[in-house]
């Protein structure tokens, strides 16, 4: 075990001169240094677990405190993401309200409109390309908080010609990217 010099350091600095000078004293300085730094790794850990941007482990309490089913099958991010998402739909619905929800995601940026006249809110998602990899968790969410009697509706966005005119490839160059349709159709350099 590799023990910060400092750490030890700063227990011989509180001891008389003589214990610093002798082989026991420092050996036994050193083995309890070392004690103290995993214990101080061991409180940051668990001190991580106090906030969702940083949780791992602790991720199963946040979902448990929020009514959540913990899927372990999701990355940390994605977990993460439900749990804010559970966290700020509370209060009342608004357009900022759905649109921080959707955000909360990961998925860069979100426009919401609403259309009165035909009962229905229209998320578009404009941050990144493509569909997100959690979309079933975001609907879920926006289900929870929107009223039953407005209807969702998701739009994606995808490469378009003109967007990739602005890039400046030819054929042959994006040939060579050997690109699927689905990575060229959220394609950015």
């Amino acid at each position: 075990m590799e023990v910060d010099r400092d750490i030890e350091q700063q227990m011989l600095d509180y001891l008389p001169k003589y214990y610093q000078e002798s082989v026991i004293g420092t050996n036994v300085t050193l083995l309890e240094a070392g004690e103290i730094e995993g214990l101080n790794e061991e409180i940051n850990e668990v001190l991580q677990q106090f906030f969702i941007e940083t949780a791992t482990w602790g991720l199963d309490h946040w979902e448990r405190i929020c009514g959540l089913v913990t899927d372990q099958s999701k990355s940390y991010e994605e977990r993460r993401s439900v749990v804010k998402s559970k966290l700020r739909g509370i209060g009342t619905v608004t357009v900022r309200l759905i649109k921080e929800v959707a955000e909360s995601y990961g998925h860069g940026e979100v426009a919401v409109e609403e259309v009165p006249q035909d009962y229905r809110i229209v998320i578009t998602f404009i941050g990144e390309l493509g569909i997100p990899s959690n979309l079933e968790d975001i609907q879920q969410a926006l289900a929870e908080i929107i009223p039953a009697h407005l209807g969702i509706e998701y739009i994606f966005t995808y490469m378009t010609w003109d967007d990739l005119d602005i890039y400046m490839l030819t054929w042959n160059e994006l040939d060579s990217k050997n690109s699927t349709w689905g990575q060229f159709e959220t394609y950015r350099e």
